[in-house]
This record gives C-alpha cells, sequence and structure tokens, in this order.
C-alpha cells in the first residue's frame, strides 16, 4: 500500500516516520523544503517530492495513485485548501490540521458524494481530546459538561516568554487571534480568544495559566453537553504578553505602510518573534494535558478525568508535542488504511471514539509508542 504525507515539518516527519515502520507501507513525504525531506529520507525508509502544497492541482496529481493520505500542513495557511483537493481526488485521508469550522459542511457533503472517509482533525486536540470525550460519551446516559487543557512547554523556562514552538508558528498565533466559540447553559457564546484567565494546578507540572482559545472544532456541534470549553495552558503572565502583542497590532495581517513599504505586521513579528520561539537544538519540551467529563449514568452523577504528561524523547530526538500529536494521526491513518475504520464523511475523532473497538486499539497503541492517559473516576 501506498500512503502519502503532505507535510513534513515538526508533526508531520513524526508521522511519516512512524508510517515507515510499517513493511506493508511506501511512505512517501511531500514538502516545499528539500533539505527537510533530505533529512527524513536519512532517518527513514521515506521518499521525498519536493513541491508547493499551496497548488490545488499538484496536491490531486501527487495523490492519485495513494491508498491513503496523510494532510500535516498548517491549519491556517494550507489546510482547508489542501483537506478539499484531496477529497476532490476521492481519497480517503487522516489530517492533523484543524480549522474547518465554515466549510464542515461543504466538505462533509462532497466526502459523502465522493464516498471518502477523512477523519478530521486527528492530533492530540483536536483528536485524542476528541477521542476521548466520544468513548465517555458513549458510556454515559447524559453528558452534562466538558473541559479540555493542554499545552505545550519549555522544560527550562526562560524569560521573558517561557515558551518555546513545537508546531506551526502561525496555528500558534491564530490561537491567540481567533474568537473562541463555547457552550454555555446549552447555547453557544462566541469569546475573544486570551480571555478568562485563570490559574489551574497540574500534577508533575505545578501552577499554569489557563486561557480561552479554538480547538473545540466539531465537539461544538456534536457533542450534546450544556456547558463545553477549551482552554490552552502556558507558564503564568503568558496570555497577558500576547495580548499586549494583539491589541498593539503586530499579530495583524491588513498591511501598513512604513517607510514607503507597504508590510502586513504580522510578517515583522514573526520575522522577530518565531526565532525567539525557536526549540535550540538539545532543548526540551513537554506537553500537558486534562480532559475532564461530567455526566449521568444509572442517575449518579459522575466525573472522568483523563490527564497526560509527556517529555522529549531523548532516545529519538522527538518532541513531545510530535508525538503526541504526530503518532494518533499515524495510529488512525493505518486503521484506514486497512479497513478498521470506515465511516463516510468527515469523521471527527469524537464519531472514532464511539467504536469501542477503535478507541482501545488507538490507546493500547499509544502505550506501546510511551504515551499515557491516565485515567480517574469518581462519583460527585
Amino acid at each position: 500500500m501506498k500512503a502519502i504525507v503532505l507535510g513534513g515539518g515538526l508533526i508531520g516527519g513524526v508521522i511519516a516516520k512512524d508510517l515507515a515502520r510499517d513493511r506493508e507501507l511506501r511512505v512517501t513525504v511531500v514538502d516545499i523544503n528539500e533539505k527537510r525531506l533530505n533529512k527524513l529520507a536519512d532517518e527513514a525508509k521515506i521518499s521525498g517530492i519536493v513541491a508547493d502544497l499551496s497548488d490545488s492541482e499538484v496536491i490531486r496529481k501527487l495523490v492519485a495513485d495513494q491508498d491513503i493520505v496523510v494532510v500535516a500542513v498548517p491549519a491556517f495557511a494550507l489546510g482547508t485548501n489542501a483537506l478539499r483537493s484531496v477529497i476532490k481526488a476521492g481519497k480517503n485521508m487522516v489530517s492533523v490540521s484543524s480549522s474547518i469550522d465554515n466549510d464542515y459542511s461543504s466538505l462533509n457533503a462532497m466526502a459523502k458524494k465522493n464516498g471518502v472517509t477523512a477523519v478530521v482533525p486527528m492530533g492530540i486536540t483536536p483528536g485524542m481530546s476528541g477521542m476521548i470525550i466520544g468513548y465517555v460519551g458513549s458510556l454515559l446516559d447524559e453528558t452534562e459538561s466538558v473541559l479540555i487543557l493542554c499545552g505545550g512547554l519549555p522544560v527550562i523556562r526562560e524569560l521573558p516568554f517561557e515558551y518555546k514552538i513545537s508546531w506551526s508558528p502561525m496555528d500558534s498565533i491564530g490561537l491567540y487571534v481567533e474568537p473562541v466559540k463555547q457552550r454555555e447553559y446549552g447555547e453557544i457564546v462566541e469569546k475573544p480568544a486570551l480571555s478568562e484567565v485563570e490559574l489551574v494546578d497540574l500534577p508533575g507540572v505545578g501552577t499554569l495559566e489557563a486561557f480561552n482559545t479554538i480547538g473545540l472544532d466539531s465537539l461544538i456541534s456534536t457533542i450534546n453537553a450544556p456547558f463545553i470549553k477549551e482552554k490552552t495552558l502556558r507558564y503564568p503572565g503568558f496570555a497577558e504578553q500576547m495580548r499586549l502583542f494583539r491589541e498593539t497590532g503586530f499579530f495583524s495581517d491588513k498591511p501598513i505602510e512604513l517607510g514607503g513599504v507597504k508590510i502586513k505586521p504580522i510578517d515583522f513579528t514573526a520575522k522577530l518573534l518565531f526565532p525567539k520561539w525557536e526549540l535550540k537544538e538539545g532543548e526540551k519540551e513537554l506537553t500537558v494535558m486534562r480532559v475532564v467529563i461530567q455526566g449521568k449514568k444509572d442517575q449518579k452523577k459522575l466525573q472522568y478525568t483523563y490527564d497526560l504528561l509527556t517529555y522529549f524523547d531523548d532516545e529519538t530526538k522527538t518532541t513531545s508535542m510530535g508525538r503526541t500529536t504526530g503518532f494518533p494521526c499515524a495510529i488512525v491513518a493505518r486503521l484506514v488504511a486497512q479497513g478498521e475504520y470506515t465511516g463516510k464523511g468527515i469523521c471527527p475523532p469524537e464519531l472514532l471514539g464511539k467504536e469501542h473497538k477503535v478507541y482501545r486499539r488507538v490507546m493500547k497503541e499509544l502505550e506501546e509508542r510511551g504515551i499515557f492517559f491516565k485515567e480517574s473516576i469518581v462519583e460527585l
């Protein structure tokens, strides 16, 4: 079987190398960066193709003879276009790229019409958080509330940001800009990013701050709970820094004139800011997540809590974010390629979670790769 990964960056590279472990799969990675492809080819049995993934026709030609497609391009810049191109080509796919809220209906209709299985998005969150919520929801008689907390952080804190990027930088900026949809008292509400900052204590990490960001994706529509919320985790003080950048206009993509030249503030900001956030060789980072679901079963009120804490893998030199995002995607891509999951249309992870055989398979394979979710259930 043939598998193609669109995007060979921090996440796509992890997915490709995991898929390449399977002798039955011939893995190809497509990226604009030839050096990145050469590095992947040195590390695993992977073929590389240099191409511009912003071109829909290029994508359709690349995936034409493939059995499974993985989309691992930056969501805000290329994600939706790549998804649409693969679905038009009639190819089954799994994607870590999200942000399809405004295009869900059209993409879903197109995928069903073309008989395509499209698991979107399948990372850590959105992704594993949704799979867990779908699984727990299938155990409960009624789901009352859902809370997702997640963040990627450097192990060693260094001022002024105490932050390092371990995924797409532009997608990270989107967290601090895009309006947030949540559900409160059964109604969908919209709030600004970086709002409702609160301190939370998490085992093994200590005190972090949590603030509103996008990330619920399909959960806001598919999970029938009066309260649904997702927040990003950072070291305390980060949200206020990002709010200052945003409110001053540094994250704006509207051109301004500077010295007779028109530039986008976000391009200027990226040039200065992203090098400060870049993980240097030898720097370690961690990923922490907590998912809390409350609901009723046989007239009892129960709370399910799932905690995850993973670190940079010294042996494979793989970031924790790469592992926790890339491994679930690779595992599900195999399931789809092997015909063990065959749902048609846009299939968000919560639908997979309701299929207990699929859920248990994914969790088992994650544990084999050193990714462990600690489950606790208490009666309230």
